[in-house]
């Protein structure tokens, strides 16, 4: 579902940013962009902890086109619109969409989902609605 668009080298241990577009599935019109952080081979063997990646993201979300919502929750938990898994087990990364109908806007969050000791890292986009029926 997501699509790789950008690759930004950080450093010589063969650590990336990566850039990935994910096009809602339930919100036609809404493009969203996601970065993270992925471990090298060399930043592994040489720091351990091999199966993990950072917490760390970055989400903007922008209308892409005219915009047709579906059947989405509607509710102030929201719903998982992408998730990635950032260890083999114990992460991952997901965006989760709330619709903020009073203000007429859709909110995107991004933010890591642990077993346990939750993480306080996240990044917020939101899209505007206005004109849009």
């Amino acid at each position: 579902m997501a699509e790789q668009v950008g690759n930004v080298d950080v450093d010589w241990l063969g650590n990336d940013i990566i850039i990935e577009a994910i096009r809602d599935p339930d919100v036609e019109g809404v493009t969203c962009h996601i970065a993270y952080f992925e471990r090298g081979l060399v930043d592994r063997l040489s720091n351990g902890n091999w199966f993990e990646d950072p917490s760390n993201s970055a989400i903007s979300c922008r209308q892409t086109g005219p915009i047709t919502i579906g059947d989405i929750d509607r509710s102030d938990e929201g719903e998982d619109v992408f998730s990635q898994r950032m260890s083999i087990i114990l992460k991952s990364l997901r965006v989760k969409r709330i619709f903020d109908e009073s203000n007429q806007v859709l909110i995107y969050i991004a933010h890591a989902r642990e077993v346990e000791s939750g993480s306080a890292k996240m990044s917020i986009s939101t899209v505007p609605l206005y004109g849009q029926r």
